[in-house]
């Protein structure tokens, strides 16, 4: 892991918005690791609070996250990690103490739930990156996911790269905006879902096969929603089991079908979903992607930073 050099200090706090840490001798590491390179950490979770499948109670976990925006020697606010929970606490967060904190909120997954709505509400951005306990806390950890963070906050630009077999050349402009595709999906026709025209939308999700991603693509396009997208950006999409009755349907048949269905461009090979090795894309910023022979270039900027000194 390498920070950069930022003009001050850097507090990150963690949250437990969602589950519990499976292991909380994780978040003892992460913890350790980046007080060793001069990070100022508040750990706003405590393991003995966990309730049910969850990091405390839902008032426990609201109270985390207004005591995190509250924290004035804190600039990043970490989810601790995903699962399930934030769905629940949506209509009680106050998502203009959120924005006006000028706080970085970061995770994915499940988090994806908090970026929607604080971008629905306040249009404001936050960062699709690393957990606290899976990523800062991994044992190894994963140095290009980590460096990418940091070099996502340093600013005040971001490139991400990938290929993708069948992917079509464009050269385009929108906002970029996205995450897992079923937290998507289940906040349609909610105050918490965005409407963005001209955007580039990126996905991810884990377990959910072929079909179930084919349904949710054509939902949304049902919804109009991605009447107004300039192009699709597919992450990671494994852990589903195919079985003798999809006789031959598999995700390439479903690709194949939704890039000929769908109103705007999909590509693949985006690194980014329930994977180790993962890039960090701001929810909100501006983009530009341009494609050639299978391989792309997303470049982000007019997103904030904490610019390196």
């Amino acid at each position: 892991m390498t920070i950069p050099r930022f003009s001050q200090r850097v507090g990150i706090a963690i949250v437990a918005p969602g589950s519990y840490a499976p292991d909380p001798e994780a978040v003892e590491r992460g913890i350790a690791r980046l007080q060793a390179q001069g990070i100022l950490v508040h750990n706003y979770y405590e393991h003995a609070r966990r309730h049910l499948r969850f990091g405390d109670t839902d008032e426990g976990r609201l109270a985390q996250l207004d005591a995190a925006a509250a924290d004035s020697d804190v600039q990043v606010v970490m989810a601790l990690r995903g699962a399930y929970g934030m769905t629940r606490l949506l209509p009680r967060i106050d998502f203009d103490r959120m924005a006006d904190s000028g706080k970085l909120f970061v995770g994915f997954s499940d988090i994806t739930a908090f970026q929607m709505a604080l971008y629905a509400k306040r249009r404001a951005i936050s960062y699709a990156g690393p957990m606290f306990a899976g990523d800062f806390g991994a044992e190894p950890p994963v140095d290009f996911t980590l460096d990418d963070f940091w070099q996502c906050l340093a600013g005040p630009t971001h490139t991400i790269r990938g290929e993708g077999a069948g992917n079509p050349a464009l050269d385009v402009d929108g906002t970029v905006w996205g995450g897992n595709l079923a937290m998507i999906c289940s906040l349609l026709g909610t105050p918490y879902f965005p409407r963005i025209d001209d955007g580039i939308l990126w996905l991810e999700d884990i377990a959910e096969h072929p079909y179930r991603v084919e349904r949710m693509l054509l939902q949304l396009m049902q919804a109009g929603v991605l009447d107004g997208q300039r192009a699709i950006v597919l992450g990671d999409f494994s852990g589903y089991r195919l079985g003798p009755m999809d006789n031959g349907y598999d995700f390439d048949a479903m690709l194949a079908y939704v890039r000929a269905t769908l109103p705007c461009p999909v590509l693949t090979g985006l690194e980014f979903g329930h994977i180790q090795r993962r890039v960090t894309i701001p929810f909100g910023a501006r983009g530009h992607l341009v494609a050639r022979d299978g391989g792309w270039t997303l470049t982000l900027s007019d997103y904030p930073t904490l610019r390196a000194g």
